[in-house]
């Protein structure tokens, strides 16, 4: 049994989720997103909340059990609240500016990295030294901070790069003479 297939998923003032064969539609206040899931689950819309039970109890069905309830309840999150990464720049002379849709980032190379904005994120930068990606859906937000961050990756001598605001880096001693 998945503990987290069990849930049901609340809707939320504000917030309407339709049904329609394997694919949910969840509309609020800040996007409108859909999931299709896969013929091994069951999806139902009753009392204002959505269930998700296997159709069976093999491998695959009780996978897709938790991980299309995950989907869903992911869903309205993004529509209702959005998800949030903030990144921070450690290094003398790395900074970032956002330029139209277009994140410049110096980090120590010849030459600015200019990283394209994809569609449905935000990226702003409140400082020189601080990145937040915005935006509905979780997995492209993760990919969105992952693919800056992958620009610069902190080092354990110094700790320059670029991290997760919450991330440690585990810093090394170094030579000794």
């Amino acid at each position: 049994m998945s503990r987290i297939g069990k849930k049901p998923i609340d809707i939320p003032s504000g917030v309407t989720a339709t049904i329609s064969g394997q694919t949910v539609e969840v509309k609020g206040p800040k996007a409108t997103r859909s999931f299709t899931a896969t013929d091994d689950v069951t999806i139902k819309l009753e009392d204002n909340a959505v269930t998700v039970t296997p159709r069976g109890s093999s491998k695959r069905a009780r996978q897709q059990w938790g991980m299309t309830r995950t989907m869903v309840a992911n869903m309205v999150q993004g529509v209702t609240g959005g998800f949030k990464k903030e990144l921070e720049i450690t290094g003398v002379g790395y900074r970032a500016q956002i330029q139209g849709n277009t994140l410049k980032l110096a980090l120590g190379y010849s030459h600015d990295v200019n990283f394209e904005v994809p569609e449905g994120v935000t990226v702003t930068c409140p400082k020189q030294t601080e990145i937040v990606v915005e935006g509905t859906d979780q997995q492209l937000v993760g990919q969105v901070a992952a693919n800056i961050r992958e620009w610069r990756s902190p080092e354990p001598y110094k700790g320059k790069g670029i991290r997760y605001k919450d991330e440690y880096i585990f810093r090394k001693e170094g030579k000794k003479k």
